[in-house]
């Protein structure tokens, strides 16, 4: 008779991301003809610009629609070391970038090709929820810490990589750029790699975005993890990007060849474009989800039992509850957000997924109708359920 868990210890070991989870989990009431505002997925609500859209047409009506090299072909990766130079001043040359089947992707391979048994990684809370688990799928262990500021007193002889979101996901939070080199200062010279996350390095709203990458003496042990997802709009393109010492680059390579083969063609020639053409975009979606922060901050700090500092970056306010949670005599983040979506049908993701307590993540890469209606329908939940 066969095992009944006839699975992997490995997959065991991780849990199916919890923004999946909640937008699942909205998407089946819809489909049920609920009425649901959801402020869970980080999704932009801007399409794709055209001029990218009529490049993915253009590579179809050319019959671009065949294999392609696996790391992604010669003219994306060359247009996005000039992007990434052109933005923050770094110089990094093709054969030192790979393109993956999004951001995600791009950190997956690099846990997987520089991550063994026992190995430690050391992880600023709050985290994005995709960086325990694979971790922890390529054996490695999390050493989570209280902020940027906990990174030195974390690190030890086993420490092989420290990762860093900024713009954070899921605060907002932006580290400053002397914060930044002193981490570089702290893992260089131990030789411990320093993977930024820089998802959504184009949405700062006060000062000059800043990679990491760019400073002295990061060439060597700084990987950098990209995407065209957030600041094109192009979430379900699937393109992202990774700037690497060229032997991780050759080896993420080699790991690809057996998962995805290549990056899609189609995609791969939208996201050229996005990164040579026009920058105007960037710009709008800026000067919009600044406003859309203003408004969500000041709806929230109004509510009861809620607090929040303003996020200086990316698209997601972040607030803490804890004494909404003691008004309300709800247990935790987990059972507030269950609750919040069967009884308002609002959804957002408790902040557990991220490694903290008291918070829950809400999206302001929604229309404004729907940040309208989502802060109406939070707001009711609070005053009905306060004591």
């Amino acid at each position: 008779m066969a095992d009944a868990t006839p699975f992997a210890a490995r997959i065991g070991a991780i849990e199916i991301s919890a923004t999946a989870q909640v937008a699942s989990a909205a998407d089946q009431l819809r489909r049920q003809g609920m009425d649901v505002v959801d402020l869970g997925v980080g999704e932009p609500d801007f399409p794709t610009p055209e001029h990218i859209k009529q490049a993915a047409v253009r590579a179809i009506e050319q019959n671009f629609t065949r294999y392609t090299p696996t790391g992604g072909i010669p003219e994306l990766k060359a247009a996005v070391c000039q992007r990434h130079a052109a933005d923050f001043g770094t110089r990094y040359a093709p054969e030192e970038c790979i393109v993956s089947v999004g951001g995600k992707h791009v950190i997956f391979n690099l846990t997987q090709v520089l991550l063994g048994p026992g190995d430690e990684v050391v992880i600023s809370v709050p985290y994005w929820v995709t960086y325990r688990d694979v971790v922890e799928y390529a054996g490695g262990r999390c050493v989570f810490v209280d902020g940027v500021a906990g990174i030195a007193s974390a690190l030890s002889p086993r420490t092989k990589m420290v990762i860093v979101n900024s713009p954070c996901n899921p605060s907002g939070a932006v580290v400053e750029r002397e914060e930044f080199e002193r981490i570089l200062h702290l893992t260089a010279p131990r030789g411990i790699w320093l993977l930024t996350d820089e998802s959504y390095c184009r949405f700062v709203y006060d000062g000059e975005p800043f990679s990491i990458a760019s400073a002295e003496g990061a060439h060597d042990t700084v990987l950098v993890s990209g995407s065209v997802s957030k600041t094109y709009a192009m979430t379900g393109w699937r393109i992202g990007f990774g700037l690497a010492p060229a032997p991780v680059v050759a080896a993420m390579v080699k790991l690809q060849s057996h998962t995805t083969t290549n990056p899609t063609s189609v995609a791969q020639m939208a996201a050229l474009e996005a990164l040579r053409g026009p920058q105007d975009s960037v710009a709008v979606m800026l000067a919009e989800y600044r406003r859309r922060r203003d408004f969500i901050v000041e709806k929230l700090r109004a509510m009861p039992g809620v607090s929040i500092d303003t996020p200086r970056g990316a698209f997601y306010a972040y607030p803490d509850i804890r004494a909404a949670l003691t008004r309300t005599s709800i247990p935790d983040t987990t059972e507030f957000a269950r609750r919040l979506l069967d009884e308002q049908r609002l959804a957002v993701v408790p902040g557990s997924a991220f490694g903290t307590r008291d918070h829950i993540r809400i999206s302001y890469a929604a229309s404004q109708h729907q940040l309208e209606r989502g802060m109406q329908r939070l707001n009711r939940f609070l005053t009905e359920h306060s004591q």
